[in-house]
């Protein structure tokens, strides 16, 4: 085996992890991956997951409130894709979801669609909506089968 030990190491695939609950956090870590993104031409996901605890029963069985959620995340989402595209990254690509836990969704169903070589997410350290500080990227860090960086 090749001694790789000083190969430059880049990343080609980054997803970033959105969290409109946290905008601080997510804010640091989307310039984080966007500069990462364009400097290294590298491909960039976007990924929001529409979070069951942020509807209500009642939206949740009104399929045009929960289609007006949806297209909220949507709009958000493509707002942050759109940003990036300003900024000099080539290759962006916005990814909402749903159904089920934030990690469990990201884990499950956007890193297998998305194959990312680097996740990146902020460190919920300003809203913390999911039990205690950091939670995702935490759970993100420990279950992914791929580089996690969390952004404080």
């Amino acid at each position: 085996m090749a001694d790789e030990s000083n190969n430059p190491l880049f990343f080609r695939r980054i997803l970033i992890t959105i969290d409109e609950d946290d905008r601080p956090s997510t804010s640091r870590a989307f310039r984080f991956a966007m500069t990462m993104a364009r400097d290294y031409q590298a491909h960039l996901g976007i990924a929001s997951v529409l979070e069951s605890n942020d509807i209500s029963i009642y939206e949740s069985l009104m399929p045009d409130k929960l289609n007006e959620k949806r297209d909220q995340l949507k709009a958000i989402v493509k707002g942050y894709a759109d940003q990036a595209t300003a900024f000099g990254v080539e290759d962006v690509r916005a990814i909402v979801a749903e159904d089920g836990d934030v990690d469990d969704v990201i884990l499950q169903k956007v890193i297998p669609e998305f194959k990312p070589d680097l996740v990146v997410c902020g460190a919920d350290v300003d809203f913390a909506s999911h039990g205690h500080p950091g939670a995702i990227g935490l759970r993100l860090a420990k279950k992914s089968d791929v580089s996690v960086i969390v952004i404080r």
